[in-house]
Parts: structure tokens; sequence; C-alpha cells
């Protein structure tokens, strides 16, 4: 069986307690004398130990003993890694042996890693232990007991998941801009009900990990029965700067100019990268009020993730948004949850008294079943509009750090608004894309 490195999450996966109990450590002591000669300890394989020089197995890995930790090159010649140093970091991996690099021939292997289920062809897979703590198993979610209108973005950040302490250097509530929350006292309070972190967004929006999702609303951040909640129009009553790159029109939309962000929620995190991770990747859900009357206007709200540095060939940082170019609006090829009379099936034509556009809306009404965008206050069978669960996926690299910004904004006012939720972030192991899709499995119709 040969094994190949996949996504990993940084908080866990449902059902992998088997796997942990079986997972490999990758720094793991042998357990019975090496078939393969050299120094080294056992390699971990699946089939023989394979241990030093000349091993004679395809699918063996490091192993260790003493000083010198040999390899397997998977034609039989072996490669021996001979470690004479303590104090040198021979992988260059950022950690030396003294500093807890248990594999110092192995870059993917020391304290700064994270533990990763890598897949096998034609089986689940096993957990390897990559960071060195001697345990090979995927960090547990850390948002069980995060209260609903918790004031420290280090809950956001742990509401998003696989962003716990260990991942995330500083985390910050901000504007669009990344400024501040404005100083007003009123306007404040108003800013901290624009995010919230809850247990569910309706009845078929359940957190994709852990136990709760952030929301960042241009409104409020909560659902109908939570305190503080305000139904469809709460001007909080300030405006920002808009994101670099911003006001970006939709190409969808030619000749509408949207103006400055008005009650922006935004969450910005300065992250710092495992060192074998090169791609990352988190779900989110866009709601908006302005679905089905303000298709194409100077209002449009918007959802924007700002990544900086910019990843390879972007002119700004925003990394959502669709293979036409159109960043996350009303007027994006996603939104595709909807309905209005006689549809699904069929086509809902808008805005009803002046279409403009066809919106498919081929997934139906049920994902916004139990939520406020159910049912829209001025058009008598016609929904309010959603996304549905989109995954961005983006590139970093090896031990990079970055600042990622999430943000939800009115344009031009702060009437008819919009809300985001966001989970299920994950490092990946393999090459990140800069994409955008739906996540797998289309939401309930």
């Amino acid at each position: 069986m040969v094994l190949s490195r996949s996504r990993f999450p940084l908080l866990g996966l449902v059902g992998i307690t088997a796997l942990v109990a079986v997972g490999m450590n990758a720094c793991s002591p042998p357990t019975e004398t090496p078939s393969g000669g050299g120094f080294g300890g056992s390699g971990t394989s699946t089939g023989a130990q394979d241990g030093g020089a000349g091993g004679a197995t395809t699918t063996g890995t490091s192993g260790s003993g003493g000083n010198i930790i040999t390899t397997t090159t998977g034609d039989g010649d072996g490669g021996v890694c001979e470690i004479t140093d303590e104090d040198a970091d021979q992988d260059k991996d950022g950690f030396s042996p003294k500093q807890g690099d248990c594999n110092d021939c192995d870059p993917n292997v020391n304290p700064g890693a994270v533990d990763a289920l890598e897949e096998a062809d034609g089986g689940p897979g096993v957990v390897t232990d990559n960071d060195c703590s001697g345990k090979a198993e995927l960090p547990k979610p850390c948002d069980d007991a995060l209260a609903l209108d918790s004031a420290d973005a280090m809950d956001g950040a742990k509401a998003i998941g696989g962003l716990c302490a260990k991942w995330v250097k500083s985390a910050k509530w901000v504007q669009a801009d990344g400024a501040p929350p404005p100083a007003d006292a009123a306007q404040l309070t108003a800013f901290h009900l624009g995010h919230g972190i809850l247990p569910d967004f309706g009845a078929s929006n359940a957190p994709l990990e852990g136990k709760r999702v952030l929301a960042l609303s241009s409104g409020t951040a909560r659902r109908p029965t939570d305190p503080g909640f305000v139904h469809r129009n709460f001007d909080k009553g300030y405006v920002g700067g808009p994101p670099f790159g911003f006001p970006k029109e939709s190409p969808a939309c030619q000749g509408v100019k949207t103006k400055e962000p008005h009650d922006a929620a935004g969450l910005e995190l300065e992250i710092q990268a495992p060192t074998n991770a090169q791609g990352f990747s988190f779900d989110f859900n866009f709601f908006t009020y302005e679905w089905p009357q303000y298709i194409c206007t100077e209002f449009n709200d918007f959802f924007v993730a700002n990544m900086s540095p910019f990843p390879a060939g972007q002119k700004d940082g925003n990394i959502s948004f669709d293979a036409l170019g159109n960043p996350i609006s009303v007027n994006n090829a996603f939104l595709d949850i909807c309905g209005c009379p006689g549809s699904p099936p069929g086509a809902c034509s808008v805005p009803p008294d002046k279409p403009l556009k066809a919106f498919d809306c081929a997934f139906g009404t049920k994902g916004l079943a139990g939520t406020d965008f159910a049912n829209d206050d001025s058009n008598p069978g016609f929904t309010n509009g959603s996304s549905g669960w989109l995954e961005t996926s983006a590139p970093v690299e090896k031990g990079q750090k970055f600042v990622l910004r999430f943000v939800t904004y009115d344009s031009s006012d702060g009437n008819v608004d919009s809300t985001t939720i966001i989970d299920n972030f994950k490092w990946s192991a393999e090459p990140g894309k800069l994409i955008t899709v739906r996540d797998a499995g289309p939401p309930p119709k």
C-alpha cells in the first residue's frame, strides 16, 4: 500500500478515532530488528521493516536509532542520513535536534509541523506524528464552549476551525480595510453585534467541524431567536475604507459602481503556517437580503477574504471569487439557494418588477430554512438568497507568516444587510491552488 500526502485538518476529522489508534509515529523507536541493515532504527512501512542502507522495501519511511537516521529511496539503494551535530539544522526546516527535531533528515517532521492524515491508495489511511510530540493524533476542535457574543477575537479564530492558538499569532476585530472598530460608543456596540459565534445558522447549516461557526454581518450576526437580533435593516452608522483593490465591480454588472463600505464587520488573523503545509482551505456561506430586489446596484454587499502577502499572480488579496472573477456578492454565480413562485424547479427572473438576470436557484430553498432569509419582505413567494457552502483554497509556503482578513459589509448605505458564516479551516500538505468551488456534496434541496 503506497501512502500519499493529502489535505489534513488541524482540528480533526469525523471518525478518526480508529485511525489515531493505528497511526504512524514518524519518530517512533524500533519495535523489532530491522531487516535492511545499517545503523538506523526501524523504518515505518506497510510491508517490512527497512531500517537502513540496503533496505529493500519500496514503501518504507525513515527510522531512528542513536544519531543515525536511515531512509530508503524505494529502489533498494538505502540513503544514510548521519546526524553528528545536535545544534545543526541538517534538513533546513528551522529546528535542530536540540530544539526538538526528532527527524532532522525530513523537513516535514519537526515541532513546527502539524500531524497529518495520510491517505492510502485503497485503504483508510493513517495519522502521522509530524510535530515530534510522540503522539500521532489530529488536534481536537477548540470551539466547544465559546460564547455567542465573545469580544475576544481569538475566539473568532477558534470558531472557524483549525486555527487554535498554535498557529494564530494575533487576532483582532476590524473594518473592511483593516482599520480598528469605530471609537464612538454607540457605533462600537453596534459593530460588535456584527460578529457572532453560533452553534448553527438554520436547520441546514450546522458546523462542518466542531460545534460553532463564525458569523460576520453588515447587520446582526445573530439568529432570529438570539439576543440582539435585528431583522433585515440594521444601520450601524459608521463608514470605512474598502479592502485594497476594492471597490471591485462584478463583471456581470457592467457600468455599476459601488461606493464606500458601511457597517463592516471583520476578523483579521496573523497566522504562521505549519512547516509541512503548502496550502489551506476554509468554507463559507453567504446570505443576503438583497436577493431578489437589488441585483447589480451600487448598494450590493460583499464578503471578502483578503490574504497578505497577495498570492502569486494576484493584483489584490481577495481569494474568494467565482470562475468569472465575480467577488462574493448577490451578483456571484454561486448564489443558487433561492426561490420564487414556480421555482424550483425553473429559473427566477429578478428583480421581480424589472428583471435583469435569471437565477437557476438549482439547490432550492431548504438551505434557508430556519434563517431570517427564508421569506422576502417585499415580494410574496420569493425568498432571499444564499450561496450555500463554498470552499476557498489558496497556496502558502511552508512556515510562512501571512495575514488573513475575513469581512462582510454593505456598500453605499447601511440597509438591506448580508451575513456570512465561516468554518472548517484546514491545512493541506499538497501545493495549494487559488480557487473557490461548491463544497463537496450539494446543499440540501
